[in-house]
């Protein structure tokens, strides 16, 4: 249990660390990403966005474990 919280903190990490070069690619506005944009505030939840990382993540996971 240990090691498991110190890799998700390690990959959570380096996903922070990321995140700008990330956002450079496009993620975040894919077509399908809501966004709500009142006078109050804005409201953005980003769905392609995530459908595709799980893919991706999903994908790397069946990989490596073969």
């Amino acid at each position: 249990m240990q090691r498991l919280l110190v890799v998700l903190g390690a990959a959570f990490l380096v996903g922070a660390l990321v995140w700008p070069w990330i956002g450079k690619l496009g993620l975040g506005r894919l077509p399908g990403d809501i966004r709500i944009q009142t006078a109050n505030g804005v409201f953005y939840f980003p769905l392609t966005t995530c459908l595709l990382l799980s893919v991706a993540l999903s994908l790397l996971l069946w990989l490596f474990r073969r």
